[in-house]
């Protein structure tokens, strides 16, 4: 609790150095304000009534010119503003409004428009009358929407209210495939002396329509079953032009096309079916990337990515992509078929050779993998595999050989407003792992493994982010023959900031930190946007890998961040400072890429 209680006050004396940063200097001289010729006052409103009020008492062009008041056009626009805000408040059900306009000089050239408003009783609804006819009257959707219908008898008449439900009850015909549906009867009878409504609206929902014939033109290189994995509909469905507009998103997102024309014609349907035209001109399905960065994780890095979208012309996708960077160098090949009845579903084989030498522990290993990953709805992904992995690798003062044939459950959430800057999601997955001797390998372990991300929007441009991160081992054999690939380290740029990368964990008898069994990371962030693309943050990390609940020993960073977003994600640079060690000191962490 102390160790919390320390980091929160710290966070908070950080919090606020960030706001007064972000505010500037309170002693900077007052802003000199320009004042208008013409100023308009309005009183007795608010709201939506007040915003209308105002959008109607917009001073008329040529009001002024050249900087001065026409005092004609001035005295004839003060003449009409009892009418203009008697039509600005009807909308809201206020009928009988009471204005009284006063003007004054307030110096030569200068006027002040006082408008004072009485809005009255509102006009309230005494008759609701709503029905549907034709083919589509006993849709259940359509008769869903008449029972929720926001104005009922007794409410005050409200125009914005009843546009915008019936604007949905006939968008909710259309999606259901009604696309003649149309109000033959849509009336609102006012009585302003009895300060009564009457409503009546009458849906014509006309024949439904019906997806025709499907032609694609223009990707003949591409499986036709293969490019129909991307359609949210098939012929003799009901149409939807939501649908159609899904469709084009699925088509462009897959990266294959570099144009993507979807053209369904109502006025050349037979008997209510309408053909849809799908106009594909594809990219290049072969490609090859080269880049360069830098993070604090594993230093300077070159890395090159070859793709092929299109293997064979079977819509199967081939990746190899190698990466050199100070403290890791890997190649790795990766095949995918792609799921024909599901677009976030695919069967994935992949194998790759790396070097990783980090200041724990140093390994060489050769990986194959076998996973089928499943959609189970939207953001959400569950997956099996198989991982077979022969390393080598020095721990500490150990040297050894691993050999593991490790089956696998994962399954990931994830949602976010935005990928390049986001504002507000989360993040969570869930993953079981192990293996035994009876599978091949030469040691039996088995893992749970979780972590996730939260990001929340607080008022005057804050925005909180969490993250946390644990991992759990049951295992019958002694440390020393897992692998590091396999036990846990923390320190690093998503780990504990302040800390070298996988620089904390059990030690050896020399001293040497060696990776322990468990692993528990937490991380607070609050960060202050500063314009469209800067950011200021403060954060707060605590954690530590350890090989038993007692002896957890958790490790503190704390410190300030200066966040630039970019198309290719965000620049995160931080300035992290130890806590609770008896030489605390600084480090800075760099990092490319979404994700705290």
């Amino acid at each position: 609790m102390r160790i919390i209680f320390f980091g929160g006050m710290i966070l908070f004396c950080l919090f606020n150095a960030v706001i007064g940063m972000a505010n500037g200097n309170d002693e900077s001289p007052p802003q000199i304000e320009l004042r208008d010729p013409i100023e308009v006052l309005i009183h007795g409103v608010k709201g939506e009534e007040l915003q209308n009020v105002q959008t109607a008492l917009r001073l008329p062009t040529g009001l002024i010119r050249e900087g001065k008041v026409d005092r004609f056009w001035l005295e004839r626009f003060k003449n009409q503003i009892p009418q203009r805000v008697q039509g600005a408040l009807e909308p809201f059900g206020y009928y009988q409004a009471k204005v009284e306009v006063s003007m004054e000089t307030v110096e030569e050239g200068i006027f002040r428009i006082q408008v004072q408003v009485e809005p009255g009783p509102p006009v309230r609804v005494t008759s609701v009358k709503i029905s549907i006819q034709g083919p589509g009257a006993e849709e259940k959707a359509l008769r869903e929407q008449l029972a929720v219908f926001p104005l009922k008898k007794g409410d005050p008449l409200h125009h914005p209210t009843y546009e915008g439900a019936k604007g949905s009850l006939r968008t909710e015909a259309l999606n259901l495939g009604y696309l003649d549906a149309d109000f033959s009867v849509h009336t609102i009878r006012v009585f302003k002396t009895t300060l009564s409504a009457e409503i009546e609206l009458i849906l014509e929902t006309g024949p439904r329509y019906y997806f025709g014939e499907i032609h694609l033109e223009g990707a003949p290189e591409y499986p036709e079953r293969f490019l129909m994995r991307y359609f949210t509909f098939q012929s003799g469905e009901t149409f939807s032009y939501p649908k159609i507009f899904q469709t084009q998103i699925n088509l462009n997102n897959s990266d294959r096309f570099r144009e993507v024309v979807l053209i369904a014609e109502k006025e050349v349907a037979r008997e209510h079916h309408i053909p849809v035209k799908v106009k594909l001109v594809p990219s290049r399905p072969k490609r090859l990337r080269m880049g360069v960065g830098y993070s604090t994780d594993s230093g300077a890095r070159l890395t090159g990515n070859y793709q092929d979208l299109n293997f064979n012309h079977w819509g199967h996708e081939w990746h190899v992509q190698a990466n050199v960077s100070e403290r890791l160098q890997n190649l790795v090949s990766r095949y995918v078929i792609p799921s024909l009845s599901d677009l976030d579903s695919f069967t994935s084989f992949k194998g790759g050779i790396e070097h990783e030498r980090v200041k724990t522990f140093e390994s060489q290993a050769f990986t194959l993998e076998f996973e089928h990953t499943r959609s189970l709805g939207k953001g959400r992904l569950g997956s099996g595999y198989l991982r077979i992995r022969r390393e080598d690798f020095e721990v500490g003062i150990q040297e050894g050989r691993s050999r593991l044939v490790m089956p696998g459950l994962r399954f990931i959430e994830r949602r976010y407003d935005d990928l390049i800057r986001p504002k507000k999601g989360y993040r969570y997955e869930l993953e079981l792992r192990g293996t035994g001797e009876f599978l091949g390998s030469d040691t039996r372990f088995l893992q749970v493994l979780t972590g996730g991300d939260l990001i929340l929007p607080l008022p005057l441009q804050f925005t909180l982010f969490s993250r946390g991160q644990a991992g759990f081992t049951l295992l019958s054999d002694p440390l020393r023959e897992l692998p590091p690939s396999v036990r846990f380290f923390a320190g690093g740029d998503r780990s504990i900031r302040g800390y070298a990368y996988q620089s904390l964990g059990p030690r050896d008898a020399s001293g040497k930190v060696v990776g322990g069994k468990h692993l528990l990371v937490g991380s607070i962030e609050i960060e202050r946007a500063l314009s469209n693309i800067l950011a200021l943050a403060v954060f707060y990390d605590v954690g530590n890998a350890f090989n038993d609940f007692k002896d957890i020993d958790p490790q503190q960073g704390i410190g300030l961040g200066l966040r630039l977003y970019t198309p290719i994600g965000p620049i995160r640079l931080d300035l992290a400072y130890q806590l609770g060690v008896k030489d605390p000191d600084f480090r800075i962490h760099l990092s490319v890429g979404f994700g705290l």
